[in-house]
């Protein structure tokens, strides 16, 4: 994904890059009290360099005046400078010390004690974490000044040069997640080292030879074309119609295999291309330059409103003659998503979606520390609507493939879904990060559900490993990841049969049991109907 490049000028955006960096860092903290108390902070910038009392800090966060002195920083000190001086990140002060020590053990989190230890020139390892600690521990939550305020020097020096990468490349959620990918996989180890044992697995090709065959809809009252594969055979025409929408930025191809796969099990798959949202319009608004018009408002509503439509002209195929007749059931229907196909997905199964409570997210807190799912939900954000109904009565269930979530629908939106979801989460996906756009939405559904979790899968790591799909971070694709394609495909099966009379049959596979059968120590991968009582805590934690 690509996103508009700032246009503030340097200095200010390295400033706040700084406080952006320092508020990652607070998911960190040893357990040593400390005596001593910074009183004053120097923020160098090259050769420049500029000495001030955090008392003073203090004062122009609360007020939003400078004090006297402090006029030489005028251009930097922003009122956005001034909010992320005071930017709480907050944990369960009961859970502070198990959150510490799962962070400390990921890739991640030693990677930012390295940056801020070159970050603070002439810190040691232990003082960096005792004032992490104590920052950690304060009742309302972590800041920036909190964390300047707890460190063991009566002056901390910070060079900004050093710590912009991780502003940049780094955010809250995806650190939470890859430190919950820890917990989870030491779950995974605890349990029975009994094998799986099963009479088929439905992650093995059915029997079924796939035809495959593309149509293009036209939508005149959208002006809108819709390209779609459709992929079938001569199986049982009873069983639920399965459409998938891909991705931001992707194609219809993208989850092909898994297409091929439900077919061979003679389930009818339809695919996609959402035009307005897809490889082609993304390039087309990037070759122009013209990065405001990457992804318009308008897609959040007109993707739905594809699929609605596709299902629509559908149900005319099936009373056309032809080796299509019949083929389509389109009133017990299956919407997989991937990322913004996700949103997708669900949107066609939740009575309402409120965007005034992403508003006031978009307004209030997005800021450099926030993740490129967070960014791009905000697109919404300008639609004149306050909600949205798109609800449709023929999606019978949804899967969602890391999706994008995090607050378009709401606190409570989620909570009014009464079809089965599946939902799949990577722990190390920065795009959309497993706790705040899976796992903590994962949590608000009420009704059946179940939660697909890849201990080290990233945002791409259930696409067709022949698609070449372009991303900001690495991926972990390919053979790698072919053992959570494999889940994937069993998992999403099964699934979709609990709407046939062979539910009973397929109900094995939507358990801990199968996912562990197809785990692998390098890609341990979870799969729960519920949350585990070790994982909750983390979702109250995320929540600002």
């Amino acid at each position: 994904m690509q996103f508009p490049v700032s246009k503030r000028p340097p200095k200010v955006s390295l400033v706040k890059g700084l406080l952006c960096s320092l508020t990652l860092a607070f998911s960190w903290g040893a357990g040593i009290p400390s005596t001593l108390a910074a009183e004053t902070v120097t923020i160098r910038f090259g050769p420049f360099q500029q000495s001030v009392a955090i008392a003073d800090l203090e004062k122009f966060a609360k007020t939003g005046r400078l004090p006297e002195g402090l006029e030489v920083l005028s251009p930097f000190l922003t009122s956005e400078i001034r909010e992320l001086l005071t930017k709480r990140f907050s944990v369960d002060p009961a859970f502070a010390d198990k959150f510490v020590d799962e962070i400390r053990q990921t890739p991640i989190g030693k990677q930012i004690l390295s940056s801020l230890g070159a970050a603070i020139p002439g810190s040691t390892v232990d003082t960096i974490q005792l004032a992490l600690n104590l920052a950690l521990k304060q009742v309302n939550g972590l800041s920036p000044l909190g964390f300047l305020r707890a460190y063991p020097q009566e002056n901390v020096t910070v060079d900004a040069t050093q710590v912009i990468g991780l502003a940049v490349e780094l955010n809250p959620s995806h650190i939470q997640s890859q430190a919950l990918g820890v917990l989870l996989e030491r779950e995974l180890s605890a349990k029975s080292k009994t094998p799986f044992k099963a009479t088929f697995d439905p992650s093995i090709v059915g029997n079924e030879v796939v035809q495959e065959q593309t149509l293009n809809f036209y939508d005149r009252k959208r002006n809108r074309t819709l390209p779609v594969d459709i992929y079938w055979s001569r199986g049982n025409s009873e069983n639920p119609l399965v459409v998938l929408s891909h991705g931001f930025g992707s194609n219809r191809r993208a989850l092909r295999y898994l297409a091929n796969h439900l077919a061979s099990h003679g389930i009818t798959v339809v695919a996609i291309e959402h035009p307005g949202s897809n490889a082609m319009s993304v390039n087309k608004a990037n070759d122009a330059a013209n990065l405001g018009k990457l992804l318009p408002p308008t897609e959040f509503i007109d993707r739905p409103l594809d699929v609605s439509f596709v299902l629509d002209e559908l149900a005319k195929l099936n009373t056309q003659s032809g080796e299509l007749q019949g083929k389509f059931n389109t009133e017990k229907v299956s919407v997989i998503g991937h990322s913004l196909g996700g949103y997708t997905a669900l949107a066609l199964v939740v009575p309402e979606v409120n965007l005034e409570e992403l508003r006031k997210f978009c307004k209030d807190s997005l800021n450099l520390d926030k993740s490129p799912g967070d960014w791009l939900q905000c697109s919404a954000a300008s639609l004149r609507d306050k909600k949205l109904r798109l609800q449709d009565k023929r999606v019978s269930q949804a899967i969602a493939l890391n999706p994008v979530i995090g607050e378009i629908f709401g606190k409570k939106g989620l909570t009014q879904i009464t079809q089965p979801v599946l939902i799949l989460s990577g722990t190390e996906d920065a795009i959309t990060p497993a706790l705040k756009h899976q796992i903590a939405p994962f949590h608000q559904i009420q009704g059946e559900k179940y939660l697909l979790t890849a201990i080290g899968g990233t945002h791409l790591s259930i696409s067709d490993p022949a698609s070449a799909a372009y991303s900001i971070v690495k991926e972990r694709r390919g053979e790698e990841a072919r053992s959570l394609r494999r889940l994937t495909q069993g998992a999403s099966l099964a699934f979709i049969k609990q709407l046939t009379p062979e539910a009973k049959t397929y109900r094995e596979f939507l358990t801990p049991a199968y996912a562990q059968f197809l785990s692998t120590p390098e890609l341990p991968l979870s799969l729960v109907s519920e949350l585990p009582t070790s994982i909750k805590p983390w979702v109250e934690g995320s929540r600002e």
